[in-house]
């Protein structure tokens, strides 16, 4: 026998019973993005290897551990997408979008990054984003927040995740705030673990952001970022806490925040839950006014988010597990006999005209009325339609609910699509 093939670790199957729930978290990620004016920018899965060291830093984890690389047939080195923003960016500029131009794109696809596989984290994930190009005020970084607290009422779980905020400053303001950073750290060099010391004169913001006990005690009293702002980056900051307390947006700053790519500045958010176990980030954006140039385009201010889909639908089933509903059909159409079966295809076709949203399947392969029945249950059908020949030669359609105990009953043909919209709507 031959060895089974198995998928490649971190690379999973999407299977039936879990589909359902993507393809609902899907269709409200398209209306809300839409219901913003937002458009669909899809970009390839392969890109220059040399687009995420310019964007993303050479001296990143990405860059440095994660990345799937490699050389194609011409020598180039080609890497799969490991984030969407920067190949929204080179698309922006190779096509002429971007340049003293506003622009509010979204995208949604998968992702590849070589970390441990764990509980909602996979190797090939799913990111779902917005961005937003050529607005530089504080409006804009209101909007993708609220767009974003808007996607999580349209989940229902609004209560299970929390704004963080804070500012990055300008480049130059980080870049001095950089240098007193790297004199506390050094300072304390003794209480810092490996990875820490490692970032300390690479990525030294990073460590600000270790889950690590030890080093969290460490820089308990570091110097904070917003004390050495600028003052446009603070007029910026300040100016966007005041219009989230006006919308009702709750949140809180939390100074520690920082992103772990390179080209984010002035504002970073996160929306973090607890509902998973340990603290979790569902989404995380900011703004990133100089990556536009920083690719070859010219200075173009931007900010946006994204958000990892397995770990949104792992939360959603976790909050809503008892009512997560994974049937495969609305109406299971059954016939008994061959020329019931030609009656069958009639009605099941007559319902998929005249009601394009339900779900329709229709028995195949045979078999007496107790088994057909027995398959419309296992599909989690609310109602099955059972036709013979008497049926057939009366235009009728006998309508059998299965779900709620209702008595069965015969309906002409002429008025089945109404009477079953009715009964599936209660």
């Amino acid at each position: 026998m031959a060895k089974t093939i198995q998928a490649i670790r971190g690379m999973n199957d999407c299977l039936p019973e879990i589909s359902g729930t993507w393809q609902k978290v899907e269709s409200v990620l398209r209306q809300v993005v839409a219901s913003y004016g937002y458009q669909e920018i899809r970009t390839p899965i392969v890109e220059s290897t040399d687009l995420f060291k310019r964007s993303i830093g050479e001296v990143t984890d990405i860059v440095e551990k994660e990345m799937y690389t490699f050389a194609d047939r011409n020598g180039d080195s080609l890497t799969l997408r490991p984030e969407g923003t920067a190949s929204c960016v080179r698309a922006g500029n190779e096509h002429g979008l971007l340049y003293n131009q506003q622009q509010r794109l979204w995208y949604m696809g998968p992702m590849f990054r070589h970390e441990r596989p764990q509980k909602g984290r996979y190797r090939q994930f799913h990111q779902f984003g917005v961005e937003t190009f050529g607005i530089d005020g504080p409006d804009i970084d209101l909007e993708v927040i609220l767009l974003s607290a808007r996607l999580w009422k349209a989940f229902g779980i609004e209560q299970h995740v929390t704004l963080q905020i804070n500012s990055l400053g300008s480049n130059e303001a980080r870049q001095a705030y950089r240098e007193t950073l790297i004199e506390y750290l050094k300072a304390r060099a003794d209480k810092l673990d490996e990875e820490s010391l490692r970032r300390l004169e690479s990525n030294p913001l990073r460590v600000l952001d270790s889950k690590n006990p030890a080093v969290q005690e460490a820089i308990a009293d570091a110097p904070s970022l917003l004390d050495h702002l600028d003052d446009a980056s603070k007029s910026h900051f300040d100016t966007l806490c005041q219009q989230l307390t006006q919308a009702g947006i709750n949140f809180e700053v939390n100074p520690r925040l920082v992103r772990g790519l390179d080209y984010y500045n002035r504002t970073v958010f996160e929306w973090v839950t607890d509902s998973l176990g340990a603290q979790g980030t569902v989404c995380a954006g900011g703004r990133y006014d100089g990556l536009v140039e920083q690719l070859g385009g010219k200075a173009t201010p931007a900010v946006g988010f994204a958000m990892g889909i397995e770990r949104l639908v792992l939360l959603l089933t976790t909050l809503t597990e008892e009512g997560q509903d994974n049937s495969a059909a609305d109406v299971y159409v059954t016939a008994m006999g061959e020329d019931a079966q030609a009656y069958a295809v009639e009605v099941s076709e007559h319902l998929r005209n005249t009601l394009p949203s339900v779900r329709i399947m229709m028995h195949c392969g045979g078999g007496n009325f107790k088994k057909q029945l027995k398959r419309a249950d296992k599909t989690g059908a609310k109602l099955a339609l059972l036709l013979g020949s008497q049926e057939m030669q009366a235009r009728e359609v006998g309508v059998k609910p299965l779900r709620d105990g209702q008595e069965q009953q015969t309906v002409a043909f002429t008025d089945l699509s109404a009477t079953l919209a009715s009964l599936l709507a209660e």
